[in-house]
Formats: structure tokens, C-alpha cells, sequence
């Protein structure tokens, strides 16, 4: 629709004679049933929040609220009979099936599933496939102090779409887009098979053949008038500059190569084609184009063989020059002035050595003057450099005597305080993390010890039935090797047979034996026949012995296919598993080396801080009075930190049953707003505990400064 009211649009802009074709417009009453406050995509977002809404609810909520719109249809649909609903778009009408529209509907991708795929997975291609999602963070950032905001619902498929939806209508608005159309050939999925009326249904529906009307009504083709002079202007460069309207040196140019005006229009800043029109004006420019090559390259294929017939013209020329200079020498070589001139002709021109040698002597001595200038310069700066440095010396000497050490010491004391409390904190933290570290990996390897139960009793199966594989190929063998030997008997016998044969015709050729030896040979070859027919069904027995031999064989390759699947995925789970154990041990293994390293922190601190107190006894008695206060806000600090856990487990488990509870009768709503509100009260008197003992502390540390 955008695009149809868009190209009109531009023919009235432009001022062009154009009657506005009505391709529908009921386009529009279909979008703004689907977009209006109580419109489909509404409904559908409403009975998403709903657990116990079904499809059966919304179609009775959408039948009831847009069943009398002119729009709204009921099914008729001859490839779904079990269509709910009919919407009469712009070209034709859409039924619509909404099983499982709910459940599709409820099913977007999980952000913090994302966020642990793009930062724990160990998978590259799982990472690049969730590059650009922006996922959610593991990790909830700190409140502040400030309320925190009640969370909205969970995103659905629907809502996801609208917002994709209107993002790409701005994208439209603000560009000149071109589309691809993509086309379902059947609806049965069979490739090759074509059916022209679905197809048909869809150009129509897409807008493809309103768009097609409109080209081959209008005018496709347009451009500028500042680039259709100056591509065509050599069609008639008089008739461009007779005039400086645009209009009227266009009209002058198409009447002179006899384009008629059913074919184009001018407008106002562009001129507009209808197809196939610019063809005709790119066939007479290069008809001209092509005329003016070949005028070019016959230009250039005369000037380019002047230059060789010039050459050898010159040639010739300069043959006979030679010749004539060449008689004039042998006449003269023997001439004593001759002689004279051509040893000294060398020497004419020459320049004078002694003249340039004394020019370079004086270039040379004019640059060594000023290079000894700059040494001279050069010694003096260093000797007043040297002097400044002695003073500096002298200068940073005096002051640092007349300063004194007693920052130093007060400076030394302090940090050593404040990196041992620190240390303290942190020694604390890090044996916490060791032991529930500890309880992981016992987990993990009573996990692996029942995983290794398991895949000894799938190697067990899998034994016992490549034995039963082994027994099937042994009888196999057997088999093969009887069939081989009844071949080769059943061979014996047609060898026989052959030679009977031949026997046969030798009798009936010479006729020299009896009919009794003729009789008695006829009985032996029935005889050996009906033997050929008795092992001929017993090859057929066999043959169908081996085929069920295969199958039997085929059904125990399946079932060792699929125990071997089996095995591998416990093999994988495994895998994972030892994988995991050996991350754990890592961590492990970092935090022992952490805590060495701040043990062996702590014992340097420990021994720069006895070395301090040395020299500060006076303040012993205060310092170790706020030693005492401190241990005891550590103890209260410790207690409350106890409390909040409790607080926070006493919260987790309360939101595990509220989350149990969801979806209840309207009691059991008001019952977890109840707990909520409870919840809410235990996290304030957890964060107002939290704050009490950080301002204590925070007192007893600032007094302690104070005293120090």
C-alpha cells in the first residue's frame, strides 16, 4: 500500500497527466482490526498472561469482540477445514487456524538462558550464533539505596514482532526500499510440483500484479532533466541549447528523432518512461556512438601509419646523407688537416680542473669554519650544564636534610593497618569459598562413581552382543560354505548334462546305436534332471535361509548401532563431568594459591607493623583499647552478617513457595501478597542491619585514625 500511494504520489508531484489508480483499500480496515487497542494482537497478548486460557476461549473472545466487523469472515477455506476464522484482506480473503497460537505465543527465547551461553559455554559457534543477542546480566546490579521498579511480564512471540514489525515500517518510511518476493510453489511440500492457483493467490495477495499494473500503466523509467541532456544531447545538441526551459528543449529533441509523446512525460524536475521506452533512446544514441568510434578509430589508424610511412621515409633520406658523408671521408682521410681537426675536436668544450679544484677547496674550508663554531658553542653549553647540575645537587641535598623522617614512619603505620584489616576480610572470604568448593567436588565424585556403575553394565551388554554377532557370522560361514559345495555339485551335474547333450546328438547324427541304448540314455537324463530340480529347491531353501540370516543379522547391527549410541552419550556425560571436576580442582587450586599469597602478605605486613611499633609505645595502650572495640563490631558485624543469611534463606525458601503457589484461587493471591510484603519488610531490616553496622564500623575505623 506504502509503496503503490508512494509512486502516484510522485506523478502528481510532478505535475504529469496521471488518473489515480484504485488498487483497494481495504487494506486499511484489515490493519487497524489487527492493530486496534482491542484488536487481535491485543487479544492475544491478554490470553497469553491467562494459564487457564485455551484456544477454544480465544477464538470465543475474538469472535466476540470483532464478529461484526465487514472484515472479520467466517471460514471458508477449501485446503483447511478446520480454519476458525476468515479475514477479507485487499486482495482476497485469508483464513486463519488458531491451534496452538497460545502455546507458540508463549514460547520467546530465555535471556538469562542466552547470557549463560555467550559467557560459560566453551562452544565458538554457540557464542557467534548469540553474537547479537543482547542477553541478560548474571549478576544484579546494586540498588543504591534507591526503590527498586516492579518488573514487567515476560516478552511473548507477538510482542517481540510488533516491535520488529514497527522498526521495519520506520526503515521503510525513511528509504526507497525494493523487495524480493518469496513464493510457496505447493502446500504439501513436494518438490518439482507446481500448482498455479496457490501461486496465483499469492502474487495477488503480495500486491506483485497491482504492481505490475501500475509499471505497465505508468511510468517506471525516470530521470533527471540535468542527466537526460547530458546523455542525450547528442541526439540534437541545437535543439538542448534552443531554449533554457527544460521542457520545451526536451519536446524540441524527441520531436526531432520522431518519439512519440505517448511514450514519455515531462515533469517539473524529472522525465518519466513507460517501459520499454528508453530503450528506443538508448538504441539511436548508440547508433551515434558507434558511428563516432569507427570515425575515432579510423582517425587513429591513419595518424598511427603516417608515423611509420614518415619513418621509413626518413630512413631513406638518411641512408643516402651516410653515404655522401661516407664518400666525403675516404677522399679526405689522408688530408693532414683533417687529421688535426678530428684529434683535437675531444678537447673542445672541456672544463678547466685546476678552476674547479679551487672552488670545491674554498666550499670546503667556508663549511669546516662554521662546524667548528657549533663544537665551540657546543663545549661551552655542556660546562654551564654541568654547573647547573652541581647546584641541583647541593639544593635537593639541603632539603631533604631539613625535611625529616617522621612522615615516613607515620605513613608506614597507617597503610599497615588498613592492609591488614583488609587481609583479615579476605583470608575469611577465601576459606568460605574453599569449603563450599570442597562439598562441590565430594558431589562430583560420588556423581561419577554411580556414572561408572552405569557404563559397566552397558560395556557388559555390549560384550554380550558382539559375542552373539560373532556366533550369527560363524553359522553365516557355514552357511556359505554348504551353498558353496551344493554349487559346485550342481555345477558337476551340468557338466555332466553338457556332455550327455553331446552324446545325444552324436547318437541322433550317426544312428549307428540301437534304440534300447537310446532309451536307457533318455531314463539317465530324466534321472539327472530330477536330481538338477531337488537341488535347485534345496538352493532356493538355502538362498532363504541367508536372507533371514540378513535380516536377523541387519536387526543386530541396529540394536548394536543403538547401544553404541547409548554408550557414547554416557561416554559424553562423563566427559562432562570429569571436565567439570578438573575445573573444580582448578578454582581450587587458584584459591590455595590466593591464600598462600595473602598469608605470606600477612606475615610481611605483620613484621613491617612490629618493626612500627617500635617507635610508637606511647600510643600502645590506645591503639590496643580500639583493637578491643573493633573485635567486638567485628563480632556484632559477624552476627548480623549470620542474620541476613538466615533472612535470606527464610526469603528463598518463602519465594519458592509463592512460586509453587502460583496460578491458585484468588486466597492464595491475597496469601503471597502477604508474603511479599513480608519479604519486603525482612530486606529492609536486612539492609537497615547492614548499614547500622557499616556506620559503627565506619565510626570505629575513623576513631582509631583519629587516635593513630
Amino acid at each position: 500500500h506504502h509503496m503503490f500511494v508512494v509512486e502516484q504520489e510522485e506523478y502528481v508531484k510532478e505535475g504529469i497527466d496521471w488518473v489515480m489508480v484504485d488498487f483497494g483499500m481495504d487494506l486499511a480496515a484489515a490493519i487497524i482490526m489487527f492493530e486496534k487497542p482491542m484488536g487481535i494482537w491485543a487479544i492475544l497478548e491478554e490470553e497469553s498472561l491467562f494459564p487457564k486460557a485455551t484456544d477454544k476461549s480465544f477464538e470465543e473472545k475474538l469472535k466476540a469482540s470483532l464478529g461484526k466487523l465487514p472484515v472479520f469472515l467466517k471460514p471458508a477455506s477449501k485446503t483447511d477445514k478446520n480454519a476458525h476464522f476468515g479475514v477479507s484482506h485487499y486482495a482476497g480473503v485469508v483464513n486463519y487456524n488458531v491451534t496452538s497460537w497460545l502455546e507458540k505465543n508463549k514460547d520467546p527465547v530465555n535471556e538469562t538462558v542466552v547470557e549463560l551461553f555467550k559467557s560459560t559455554s566453551t562452544c565458538q559457534l554457540l557464542k557467534h550464533l548469540w553474537r547479537d543477542h543482547p542477553g541478560q546480566p548474571t549478576t544484579a546490579p546494586k540498588d543504591d539505596g534507591k526503590k527498586k521498579k516492579k518488573g514487567g511480564g515476560g516478552k511473548t512471540v507477538s510482542s517481540v514482532y510488533l516491535v520488529s514489525l514497527s522498526e521495519l515500517m520506520t526503515t521503510l518510511y525513511s528509504c526507497e526500499p525494493h523487495f524480493v518476493r518469496c513464493l510457496v510453489p505447493n502446500t504439501h511440500k513436494k518438490p518439482g510440483d507446481v500448482e498455479p492457483p496457490l501461486i496465483m493467490h499469492q502474487l495477488t495477495c503480495n500486491g506483485v500484479l497491482e504492481g505490475i499494473r501500475i509499471c505497465m500503466r505508468g511510468f517506471p523509467n525516470r530521470m533527471p532533466y540535468p542527466d537526460f541532456k547530458m546523455r542525450y544531447a547528442c541526439l540534437g545538441q541545437a535543439e538542448i541549447a534552443s531554449s533554457s526551459d527544460n521542457k520545451v528543449a526536451s519536446y524540441a529533441l524527441m520531436d526531432k528523432i520522431n518519439f512519440d509523446r505517448e511514450r514519455y512525460r515531462l515533469g517539473h524536475t524529472l522525465v518519466f518512461f513507460r517501459a520499454g521506452s528508453l530503450a528506443g533512446l538508448e538504441e539511436a544514441r548508440d547508433g551515434l556512438v558507434i558511428k563516432w568510434v569507427r570515425f575515432i578509430q579510423g582517425e587513429v589508424f591513419k595518424r598511427v601509419r603516417t608515423r611509420v610511412y614518415e619513418k621509413k621515409r626518413d630512413q631513406r633520406e638518411l641512408i643516402k646523407v651516410a653515404q655522401r658523408n661516407f664518400r666525403k671521408f675516404l677522399g679526405m682521410r689522408d688530408w693532414g688537416w683533417f687529421i688535426i681537426i678530428q684529434k683535437t675536436r675531444g678537447m673542445i668544450g672541456l672544463p678547466n680542473p685546476e678552476e674547479e679544484l679551487r672552488l670545491l677547496e674554498e666550499k670546503a674550508n667556508a663549511t669546516f669554519g662554521k662546524y667548528q663554531e657549533a663544537l665551540d658553542v657546543t663545549k661551552n653549553l655542556e660546562g654551564q650544564m654541568g654547573s647547573l647540575k652541581d647546584d641541583i645537587g647541593a639544593m635537593t641535598k639541603q632539603l631533604s636534610e631539613e625535611q625529616g623522617n617522621v612522615s615516613v614512619y607515620t605513613d608506614r603505620q597507617a597503610k599497615a593497618i588498613t592492609i591488614k584489616g583488609e587481609a583479615e576480610v579476605e583470608l575469611v572470604q577465601q576459606q568460605k569459598v574453599l569449603a563450599s568448593e570442597e562439598n562441590s567436588r565430594t558431589e562430583l565424585a560420588a556423581e561419577v562413581k554411580a556414572h561408572s556403575g552405569s557404563i559397566s553394565a552397558v560395556k557388559k551388554d555390549i560384550e554380550d552382543v558382539e559375542l552373539a554377532i560373532l556366533k550369527v557370522e560363524q553359522e553365516k560361514g557355514n552357511r556359505d560354505h554348504t551353498i558353496k559345495t551344493l554349487q559346485d555339485e550342481v555345477g558337476e551335474q551340468d557338466e555332466v548334462i553338457n556332455k550327455l547333450n553331446k552324446e545325444k546328438k552324436h547318437l541322433s547324427s550317426t544312428q549307428a546305436k540301437s534304440s534300447e541304448d537310446l532309451a536307457a540314455a533318455e531314463e539317465k537324463v530324466a534321472h539327472l534332471m530330477s536330481v538338477k530340480s531337488q537341488l535347485e529347491s534345496t538352493l532356493d531353501q538355502l538362498e532363504g535361509g541367508l536372507d533371514k540370516e540378513k535380516k536377523s543379522r541387519a536387526n543386530l547391527e541396529k540394536a548394536k548401532r543403538k547401544v553404541e549410541g547409548d554408550l557414547k552419550m554416557a561416554q559424553d556425560a562423563v566427559a562432562d563431568l570429569e571436565r567439570a571436576k578438573r575445573e573444580v580442582e582448578g578454582v581450587i587450586a587458584n584459591k590455595e594459591k590466593n591464600n598462600q599469597l595473602l598469608s605470606a602478605k600477612l606475615d610481611d605486613e605483620q613484621s613491617l607493623v612490629a618493626k612500627a611499633q617500635k617507635n610508637i609505645k606511647e600510643l600502645q595502650g590506645r591503639v590496643e583499647g580500639a583493637e578491643e572495640e573493633l573485635e567486638a563490631e567485628r563480632q556484632a558485624r559477624a552476627q548480623a552478617e549470620r542474620q541476613r543469611s538466615d533472612l535470606a534463606r527464610e526469603i528463598d525458601q518463602l519465594g519458592e513457595r509463592l512460586d509453587e503457589a502460583g496460578g491458585a484461587t484468588v486466597a492464595q493471591v491475597e496469601l503471597n501478597k502477604k508474603r511479599e510484603s513480608e519479604i519486603v519488610k525482612l530486606r529492609k531490616d536486612v539492609e537497615e542491619t547492614n548499614i547500622s553496622s557499616e556506620s559503627v564500623l565506619s565510626n570505629m575505623k575513623r576513631k582509631q585514625g583519629d587516635a593513630v
